[in-house]
């Protein structure tokens, strides 16, 4: 499992205040903020992904888990997770979510948004130009047969594109920083001012 991770606990000291004056209701404060945030953060997180992959946006939104902060406390030391995750798992993924089309030459395929030829791929079955298909439902495979000799030898064509690899590098790493970090101070300040009767605090 791999996950982008911002963690609640610097605010403590930007807002320690406020939040002093808040007192057991501290936490709730930092949660509430961090899942506002959060769920901004991870609406640009998903379009990002989506863009770097090459893959639906229907897939990246399965595949894409939050976990959520949580507020509990002991007086004023914190119990609960001060922490908002998103998460994702997965392997290699196969040629077949990124719209193949066979030519004779073999499939191509938009692994992160960039149409190529796969040499030697296929999807369908029979001869050019009758060919028929696809067949095992839209999966792209590779002859590997000795001299490419049909033999009934074929392995399954991945992308070499990996979620958790995706969401932890480049734009999608980057926007889930800038997300977080330009608008939850903001929202620390509406939560704390909202629970003190003071909204606009």
């Amino acid at each position: 499992m791999t996950g982008l991770t911002f963690h609640g606990d610097g605010l403590l000291g930007r807002f320690s205040n406020q939040l002093g004056e808040l007192g057991a209701k501290a936490p709730i404060a930092l949660a509430r903020a961090l899942n506002h945030t959060g769920t901004k953060a991870r609406t640009q997180v998903i379009k990002a992904l989506t863009q770097q992959s090459g893959l639906k946006r229907s897939v990246i939104v399965r595949a894409v888990k939050v976990n959520k902060a949580t507020a509990a406390a002991e007086q004023f030391g914190y119990v609960g997770s001060l922490t908002y995750t998103l998460t994702t798992h997965g392997g290699d993924i196969s040629l077949k979510f990124f719209a193949p089309k066979e030519t004779r030459a073999g499939v191509s395929a938009a692994p992160r948004g960039r149409r190529q030829l796969f040499a030697g791929t296929f999807t369908k079955g029979g001869r050019f130009p009758n060919r028929k298909g696809p067949v095992m439902g839209g999966q792209v495979f590779r002859n590997v047969s000795p001299n490419h000799d049909w033999r009934g030898r074929a392995q399954l064509q991945n992308s070499g594109v990996y979620i958790p690899d995706e969401m932890l590098q480049g734009a999608t790493a980057a926007t889930f920083e800038q997300v977080m970090g330009a608008d939850l101070e903001k929202r620390v300040s509406h939560e704390i001012g909202f629970l003190m009767g003071m909204p606009g605090l």
